[in-house]
């Protein structure tokens, strides 16, 4: 990007700079210590200069937004064109205060719905199982029927909403509820918008929610790919997760690597289950983390998409555009926020929602201030919100698209992190690819190391956390705390006692038989499983009849 002989005009100038007025000022006032550090533990340099992107191609490695390989962007005019999508992650207790919650967000400005989960339901039981005592409605909405799905999205028009389910090993049940309930609002498939997470690798890596064993983990994703692909074609059928490898200890370099490997695995089932790459692609997204680490934050959005534009183009194939672009989603990072002093939690979250804009992403969940301590109240909620809408509205950032193209230490740490993920893939391809690398334990002992390691940085000072080992208040406990109702899981037993003994038993005994045949024969399981949710058969009488059949997974330890 600059000529070779301003290159060695710069070298020189630079060289003149330290030697002389940078080290008159370091000798009276010291640099505050050693070694600076990014959240990911590389190197900060001092000082960037055109140097440091000596080898960056405009046109090859930049581009233009809206063209391969997209570093600067997905959209030719990004949020001049509208905003991203303000999607706050919501869902607790029963189907009908998720309902309020949802409906109160939505009248509020909140653009696009994302649904949270309860562990039951994330790992196919329902909330009467022996399985579920003590945790019906707590980490998100309890959803064992049908029913439950038609309260939780009453008087809310899911062809003019776009919805956001986290839900993973049990995604194909879940998607088979939200249908049926757009049938019976009359609206047709083809006009249905949203995401299902989808992603059951990063549950055997990072965080655990998983069912069945990899093989038949894989089919049932491969399964929704090819119904969705021609009966919901605007739907995104998978959501691959850095997030969760992020929240785990992940470095931005291995959030990269092994969320694109994910995806990479995805690719290949498909194509090894007879789809073509096209075909798929264009409703691949992704989600990921935003970190306290603003600019590496951005230098990873960017290293993100275009190393994945490539692998889709050089790896795969792919050839139409919207196969190579990442349209991925973010959360700002859970993990960071603190129970103590938590109203500083909102300038943490502010500065990662800005990290996200800044990178370009295309819908956002602010986490609320006091999500450290229990479920957020209605008031953090509102904050959260408002400061996306503060962002877009009010700090102009939103007005030009990319604006810190061309910073030397962004251009830099993009190059740096795309390069650091490629290596990471290299080495997984060479252990036989993401499942492989899962299996061997290799994933998961990488992205320990890295917890491990910041860990031991906040303990030892070496990283400052505010209010946790630094700048220390004596602090009063807070009263204010939002607690689900130990009765939910009580009110939920009695509905699908209720529901067992009202629903055509004889109807659902069939369509289970029918899932039954299915799960051993490799037809599509989308329809047999659509058919078993409509005769109002429960979320746990479906995973029971795929348990029985494709086993349960159970993780190797790891050493």
């Amino acid at each position: 990007m600059v000529k070779k002989d301003n290159l060695q005009a710069v070298a020189e100038a630079k060289n003149k700079w330290e030697t002389g007025t940078l080290q008159k000022t370091i000798g009276k006032y010291p640099e505050r210590h050693s070694d600076f550090m990014t959240v990911s533990g590389s190197p900060v340099e001092r000082l960037y200069t055109p140097q440091d992107i000596e080898e960056l191609d405009y046109l090859e490695d930049l581009g233009f937004p809206g063209e391969y390989p997209y570093t600067r962007g997905v959209q030719p005019t990004m949020y001049r064109g509208r905003l991203w999508t303000m999607r706050q992650y919501a869902g607790f207790g029963t189907a009908v205060e998720s309902n309020q919650r949802y409906k109160y967000l939505l009248s509020q400005g909140q653009t696009g719905l994302s649904v949270a989960f309860d562990l039951p339901t994330q790992i196919g039981y329902d909330s009467d199982h022996p399985m579920a005592e003590g945790e019906v409605g707590k980490v998100g909405v309890a959803v064992s029927s049908l029913g439950d799905m038609e309260v939780l999205f009453d008087e809310i028009p899911l062809g003019k909403v776009s919805t956001s389910m986290t839900i993973n090993a049990s995604a194909a049940v879940l998607l088979c509820m939200y249908m049926a309930v757009a049938e019976k609002q009359g609206v047709p498939w083809k006009d249905l918008r949203g995401t299902i997470q989808n992603d059951v690798l990063k549950e055997y890596s990072a965080r655990g929610t998983y069912i069945f064993p990899p093989s038949p983990s894989m089919r049932l994703i491969t399964d929704i790919f090819a119904f969705c692909s021609k009966e919901v074609p605007r739907w995104n059928t998978i959501s691959i997760s850095g997030y969760h490898i992020r929240e785990a200890g992940s470095t931005a370099a291995q959030e990269i690597a092994f969320t694109l490997a994910d995806g990479i695995a995805y690719v290949e089932a498909a194509l090894k289950a007879g789809l073509h790459v096209d075909d798929f692609g264009p409703r691949l997204s992704f989600f990921f983390a935003s970190h306290n680490d603003v600019l590496e934050e951005i230098a990873k959005f960017r290293a993100t998409r275009r190393l994945w534009a490539r692998i889709m183009k050089e790896r795969f194939g792919a050839k139409n555009p919207r196969s190579m672009k990442v349209r991925f989603h973010t959360q700002t990072c859970g993990h960071t926020l603190t129970a103590q002093q938590p109203l500083n939690n909102i300038v943490r979250v502010t500065l990662q929602a800005l990290a996200a804009v800044l990178g370009g992403t295309q819908s956002l969940h602010t986490n609320s201030y006091d999500e450290a301590l229990g479920l957020p109240t209605e008031e953090a909620v509102r904050i959260a919100l408002r400061t996306q809408q503060i962002i877009g509205y009010e700090s102009n950032v939103a007005e030009t698209i990319d604006p810190l193209a061309g910073s030397y230490y962004i251009e830099s740490m993009t190059n740096r992190l795309e390069k650091e993920a490629a290596d990471y893939i290299r080495k997984i391809d060479d252990l036989g690819g993401a499942v492989k690398a899962i299996e061997q334990g290799y994933i998961q002992r990488e992205i320990q190391d890295s917890a491990y390691r910041y860990q031991q940085e906040i303990e030892s000072g070496r990283r400052t956390i505010i209010g946790v080992n630094k700048f220390q208040v004596e602090e009063k406990s807070r009263s204010k705390i939002m607690k689900v109702d130990p009765a939910v899981g009580q009110s939920q037993a009695q509905r699908l006692k209720q529901l067992r003994k009202e629903r055509d038993n004889r109807e659902v005994k069939r369509c289970l038989a029918e899932l039954r045949r299915g799960a051993r024969t490799d037809e599509n399981l989308i329809p047999p499983i659509y058919r078993a949710v409509k005769a109002y058969a429960t979320l746990g009488e479906i995973c029971d009849v795929l348990r029985d059949v494709f086993g349960e997974y159970r993780p190797t330890e790891i050493v």
